[in-house]
């Protein structure tokens, strides 16, 4: 066995272990784990049974994040995408636009989309096109967005009385205290090089939450997993394909196709799988999974399934091969009769994980020349935008649109490749829609 997992993924040759690599699968299941919990909540709201959108969330994250391990050798975890979903539950289904099944149809459409144009390789021709500066500045934008994140998730940072800004919350409350001790603890645990700090330090938060009441203690570790099929199989793509409904699916399309690029090169930067352009050879592979996670996914009950930039805390772990998937993958399978374990985890636990290992992915600026106005520029708003919107997908549109001004405004159009001039066209239309 260990001489095919030798042969199958090159521990030796990345310098990893099978230890090392299913300690970072295991970190990165416990940092995205949230999605097995607030996925249910939001689809409920749209009307499907959340003990079924459970079961095909555990589903297509454990299958997709095997198979994106064995086909690419990249340590990228997978499962619905936040901010999709959130869209799908409310912006059509919530507010009357279209039912779950027609909403399921414009996702399945969006994901033929993706696989379309990975298959003649326009995705990746559009990640190889990027300016250099703007691939070096999304790794920075997803560790903002991480780290904006957590920052949210343990409540640390909140709208200000007028409504108009931000600020530090009260700290008189036993919720954000137990985040806090949780930074505290990740931190120490990194100062003395412990391998797996985050992990560890996810557990021993989750354990002092017992004693606050944080941490709910489930009755019993193991249960059956609900029945999926009441939400399998219902995708309503001819419904979905009217007029009315391009936008939407444009939508879908535009901000699942810029945030999974985003992440895989972000998260690529912090594992230096990204080659001396910015680029992550191969990438085509990690674009197919996607886009066929996406279809499968939607005929499965599910919203657009995506990359996870928690693969970040994985990768922070050691996690450097395919085998990081595949164990977080396992880990989903193995969810399906423990859920009640794994939804213990409070977000306290979690938040300081991310807010930590965001921060540690803003080292890709380093490369950035500052003293070029025009480089930095262009970076700053990338970082800036994806930073304030909330959205990884937003940063990298103003990034190119910011860098195209700019050549034009200083009598250098000449330098912008043709395709960056086409793609301008639909990214101000995705503007024009948000």
């Amino acid at each position: 066995m260990s001489a095919w997992i030798e042969k199958r993924f090159g521990l030796n040759k990345n310098n990893t272990t099978t230890r090392t690599e299913m300690m970072a699968g295991l970190t990165t299941f416990v940092t995205m784990a949230y999605i097995i919990a607030i996925q249910p909540s939001l689809m409920s709201d749209a009307g499907m049974p959340a003990g079924s959108v459970m079961v095909t969330t555990l589903l297509v994250s454990a299958i997709f994040s095997i198979i994106m391990g064995l086909f690419t050798n990249r340590p990228f975890a997978m499962a619905p995408a936040m901010g999709g979903n959130a869209f799908f539950a409310y912006t059509i289904v919530a507010s009357g636009v279209a039912t779950y099944q027609t909403a399921l149809g414009m996702v399945f459409i969006s994901g033929m989309a993706f696989f379309l144009l990975t298959i003649f390789g326009i995705r990746e021709a559009i990640a190889n096109m990027l300016p250099k500066n703007i691939k070096l500045a999304v790794g920075a934008a997803v560790g903002i967005f991480i780290t904006a994140t957590g920052l949210k998730n343990a409540g640390l940072i909140t709208a200000n009385d007028s409504g108009d800004g931000l600020t530090l919350a009260s700290l008189h409350n036993s919720s954000i205290m137990l985040s806090i001790i949780g930074l505290v603890i990740i931190l120490g645990l990194m100062g003395r090089q412990i391998k797996g700090a985050v992990l560890y330090g996810i557990v021993i938060t989750t354990v002092i939450g017992i004693p606050l009441g944080l941490t709910t203690m489930p009755e019993t570790f193991f249960q059956a997993p609900p029945n999926p099929a009441p939400i399998m199989f219902q995708v309503d793509w001819l419904q979905a394909l009217q007029f009315a409904f391009i936008p939407l699916i444009f939508t879908f399309f535009t901000g699942d196709f810029f945030s999974s690029m985003g992440t895989l090169l972000g998260v690529g930067a912090k594992a230096d799988l990204l080659d001396k352009n910015g680029d992550l050879p191969g990438i085509k592979k990690p674009f197919l999974v996607d886009s066929l996670a996406t279809v499968f996914g939607s005929m499965a009950g599910s919203t657009t399934v995506t990359t996870y930039i928690e693969s970040a805390s994985g990768v922070d772990a050691g996690g450097r091969t395919g085998l990081t998937a595949v164990s977080t993958g396992a880990l989903f399978f193995v969810s399906l009769l423990v859920t009640p374990l794994f939804l213990m985890i409070p977000g306290e636990a979690t938040a300081p994980a991310l807010i930590v290992i965001g921060l540690t992915m803003l080292s890709s600026l380093k490369d950035i020349n500052f003293e070029n106005t025009e480089e930095s520029l262009v970076a700053f708003l990338t970082v800036l935008i994806t930073g304030f919107t909330f959205s990884i997908a937003n940063g990298i549109v103003f990034g190119v649109l910011a860098y195209v001004v700019i050549k034009i405004l200083t009598g250098k159009i000449k330098e912008i490749p043709i395709g960056l001039f086409i793609l301008c066209i639909p990214l101000v239309y995705y503007l024009w829609l948000v």
